[in-house]
């Protein structure tokens, strides 16, 4: 009864532990703080990206007034007659609204009344000025063009209180209580000129402001200026398109609907067009890809470059935006799927989206859902998590971050609905990693008592294994392919000779460490050390998918820290390092059985199996052949790309199946070396002629390349087939010899 009543306790502890992120996440939710919003207009940004608004013709297109149009026409700013010609032949195409992204807030720099004033700063005669102040202006001229089209005139809107105040071209009218008060405002504005502003037959704000991060992700459709509501270029370009004599905003509490805080935006109606807004008067935008049809060169109309029937075609009824794209004129802005972008280029979009009824929307009740999603989800999972634990806990955990991101993807790529996850996300991986850190705690102690109980007698690596699994204390092993290194130091018994007992472990110590260090480094398992000799192997008990790999690179690495070593201590004076000192590696590739061995009174995590004995044996065979690094034919045939030397074909003590011996010389970079893959092809080729028993070309061979072969260390190997050989000449082997070494001695 007390286990029980502790495990409940615990339970408990766990589960109000996981619901306490839980309930913060929830209040950081209702206060919006930046940090969330900004993830959220990341997220979906990202859904922007990877699904963007299929482009379909939406009766909008824009001319460019790109870098081509002015090397062709001129720099910017144009004369108005220019501009006035590039807006007639437009319109002379039929097109049904044309939208400039251009303020033309100031009088033409060619007006006659300026040129009059330069030419009587520079001394001209009355009567010359006189003649060019009566020469037709420039600005007239373009407001008869735009009063004879369906023009929309652009302007900015500013905090300044020093701007212009504006009359709108079209009035508003309030559907429900007006919403004013959450809409964007402005003190001011600047606006074009009286004369061309009374002559077009639109007057619509350019204004675009990004997020605090500055994409704009959403458009003002309409903002408000003191007490006047105005409309954006994009919502007064398709007014006048559909000539409407007005807009219609809807407030939240409009038809009847219960509004139980302030009224705001809830949608703009434009002529036939409905279009949902944000509180603010905003649209949320679905940008498309690149869309070159979308685009016209300004040149190539002001030139006469497109025939009739293509201006028709081009501009017939549709919306038209005209834009400066040029390097230094042009309105760069950053949108989710494009880091910089054309300023006029969104209003067209915007123009599409409400013409073609294709929007993204964030109704009022996602909010409710979202924090339902969350409370709902991280109660849940809370309350699981005791029974699940760390594992199948993050499954669960995953699978309800799955369904909320996944429904989240679904709603905008389906219904085209902004519902946000990343707060319920939040609080799942909250929930889950305070609840499990806070059972890892209680936990810790029950794991520092066992490292204190067993750390001194076991390898860290078992006692680690224990305590994740205490099951893990008893008798039993499993089989495993698996890399096995012996490391004996040649002549030990005559070295400890020498030295007094202490000397002896300080010179272990100084070579043992080392020699340890590089093993470890290349992820093997110290199993034990013999006097003088290391036992270490690779792929147990973690998977080492590199195994063969990292032991012969180990390997090398000993051989050259070994150099180091015999040039670095002998001249030191605390330890007693005699002179050159020698060691002997075999490795071996192979199955073997590897667990807890022992007794029911002691284990000792090791491994044992054929693999491990012929391991054993290679290290022996490094003294008869004079290498170092020894290996046999299955490690051999896992590094295809080391610098490998067959020393022999040799059946050991113990073992009836001959097997193929092989030096270790290098790594890739020696085997990549022409003069070692020279010496390879001759050796290969010494070794078939002694087989064959062709004694005079397998002598003549070992000749050619003994030089080279004592460069790679191989001296003592061919100083013994040059006496085999020598023996073989006045006593040949039996018939039936198939050149196999038969060893007498481990």
């Amino acid at each position: 009864m007390p286990a029980r009543r502790g495990t409940t306790t615990r339970r408990r502890t766990i589960v109000l532990a996981g619901l306490v992120p839980v309930l913060l996440v929830a209040l950081l939710k209702f206060f919006q703080p930046p940090l969330l919003l900004e993830a959220r207009g990341l997220l979906f940004d990202s859904y922007q990206r990877l699904s963007p608004r299929p482009y379909r013709d939406g009766g909008v297109r824009i001319v460019d007034i790109d870098d081509e149009t002015l090397r062709r026409l001129g720099q910017w700013p144009w004369p108005r007659g220019d501009v006035g010609a590039l807006t007639k032949a437009i319109a002379d195409a039929g097109a049904a609204a044309i939208a400039f992204d251009v303020v033309f807030s100031e009088p033409d720099r060619t007006s006659p009344d300026r040129l009059a004033a330069l030419a009587a700063r520079q001394g001209l005669a009355a009567g010359e000025v006189a003649a060019i102040r009566r020469l037709p202006d420039q600005d007239a001229r373009f407001a008869d063009v735009l009063g004879a089209s369906p023009s929309v005139l652009g302007m900015f809107l500013t905090q300044d209180r020093s701007g212009a105040t504006v009359q709108a071209k079209a009035g508003f009218a309030v559907a429900g209580s007006d919403p004013g008060a959450s809409l964007g405002a402005y003190r001011g504005a600047i606006v074009p000129l009286p004369r061309l502003q009374e002559a077009a037959k639109g007057l619509g704000f350019v204004s675009l402001k990004g997020d605090a991060d500055g994409i704009i992700r959403r458009v003002p459709l309409v903002a408000k200026v003191g007490e006047t509501l105005l409309p954006s270029l994009s919502a007064e370009a398709l007014r006048v398109a559909q000539e409407a004599g007005g807009f219609v905003l809807k407030s939240s509490d409009a038809s009847g609907e219960v509004n139980a805080g302030k009224p705001e935006a809830v949608a703009l109606k434009i002529g036939a067009a409905e279009v949902p807004v944000t509180e603010r008067g905003e649209l949320w935008m679905h940008y498309t890809g690149p869309v070159p049809q979308r685009v016209v060169p300004a040149w190539k109309i002001l030139e006469g470059r497109v025939p009739p029937a293509e201006m028709q075609r081009l501009f017939s009824g549709r919306i038209v935006f005209v834009g400066t794209g040029a390097v230094g004129l042009r309105d760069l802005v950053s949108t989710p799927v494009a880091d910089r972008e054309l300023g006029v280029t969104l209003h067209a979009e915007a123009v599409e989206q409400m013409v073609l009824q294709d929007f993204l929307s964030r109704p009022d009740w996602t909010e409710g859902l979202e924090m339902a999603a969350l409370l709902d989800g991280g109660v849940l999972l809370a309350l699981a998590l005791p029974w699940l634990g760390a594992f199948r806990g993050a499954l669960a955990a995953g699978a309800l971050v799955a369904a909320m991101g996944g429904g989240s993807w679904y709603a905008f790529r389906e219904k085209h609905l902004l519902v946000d996850p990343v707060a319920p996300v939040l609080a799942l991986l909250a929930c889950y990693l305070v609840a499990t850190v806070f059972t890892y705690l209680r936990e810790e102690k029950q794991r520092r008592y066992i490292h204190g109980a067993f750390d001194r007698y076991l390898s860290p690596e078992l006692v680690r294994r224990i305590t994740d699994d205490p099951s893990r204390l008893e008798l039993g092993g499993e089989v495993r392919d698996m890399t096995v290194l012996f490391c004996d130091i040649r002549g030990f018994s005559h070295i400890s000779e020498g030295l007094g007992p202490q000397e002896i472990i300080g010179f272990l110590v100084a070579f043992l460490t080392p020699m340890t260090d590089i093993l470890l480094a290349r992820r093997a398992t110290i199993d034990k050390y013999i006097g003088d000799a290391i036992l270490a192997f690779w792929n147990a008990p973690l998977d080492d998918p590199d195994q063969h790999a990292h032991a012969a690179r180990g390997a090398l690495d000993m051989v050259a820290r070994l150099e180091a070593l015999n040039a670095e201590m002998p001249g030191r004076g605390d330890v007693a390092w005699p002179g050159t000192v020698e060691i002997g590696i075999g490795l071996n590739a192979g199955p073997c059985c590897v667990g807890n061995m022992g007794s029911a009174q002691r284990l000792s995590y090791s491994l044992i199996g054929d693999t491990v004995n012929l391991a054993s044996r290679l290290e022996g065979l490094t003294k008869q052949y004079g290498v170092r690094i020894a290996l046999g034919e299955a490690l051999a045939a896992k590094l295809p790309g080391f610098a490998l030397v067959e020393l022999d074909r040799v059946r050991v003590v113990g073992r009836e199946r001959p097997e193929t011996v092989y030096a270790l010389i290098g790594d890739e970079t020696v085997a990549d070396v022409p003069e070692f893959r020279s010496f390879a092809g001759a050796h290969a080729a010494l070794l078939a002629a002694y087989r064959a028993r062709s004694w005079d070309e397998a002598e003549r061979q070992a000749a050619a390349i003994e030089g080279a072969a004592a460069r790679y260390g191989l001296a003592k190997l061919y100083a013994r087939y040059r006496a085999l050989i020598e023996g073989f000449r006045t006593d040949p082997p039996p018939a039936g010899w198939d050149g196999v070494a038969q060893l007498k001695e481990k």
